[in-house]
């Protein structure tokens, strides 16, 4: 088998996984900020919930969805509900000058863009369609490669 075709079948594999995120909880330290606090005690109540399109629930929720709620619900902070409103506010910031808070945004597609909130430590939190709501890290190849821009709001 070609490394190009190895390649793809795992890519496919791994891509089409529905399974349950089996990370584990963050552990929260005396040393976080209040705001990596309030990040993880979301991530930690959402870790390993589904993937659904236009969700809002604990039965399923998007991106968009999932970083909506954590400024809703944790950071006190009204900010639009879909990836691409949330594209358009807040202030650009580079991404050597991200802070726990900020939003980091993806080009997954032709027209399909990803959103998530950075947790420091190079990682950040979103709402996977093939994981669920999970923690990667930025310089993940597949992450480093569609990298887009950040915000802060």
């Amino acid at each position: 088998m070609s490394k190009f075709t190895s390649a793809l079948l795992f890519l496919l594999i791994t891509a089409c996984s529905n399974s349950k995120n089996l990370s584990h909880p963050v552990s929260i330290s005396a040393n976080d900020t209040p705001t990596v606090k309030k990040l993880y005690t979301h991530y930690n109540e959402w870790r390993g919930v589904r993937y659904r399109d236009g969700g809002m629930s604990k039965k399923g929720i998007d991106c968009s969805g999932f970083v909506h709620l954590a400024y809703k619900q944790k950071l006190h902070k009204s900010i639009p509900r879909s990836t691409e409103l949330m594209s358009e506010s807040g202030k650009k910031i580079n991404i050597n000058k991200v802070k726990p808070g900020d939003v980091v945004f993806f080009k997954t597609g032709w027209k399909v863009r990803h959103v998530g909130i950075y947790v420091g430590k190079g990682e950040f939190i979103h709402a996977s369609s093939s994981r669920g709501v999970t923690k990667s890290k930025l310089n993940n190849p597949y992450w480093k490669d569609a990298y887009w821009m950040s915000r802060r709001y």
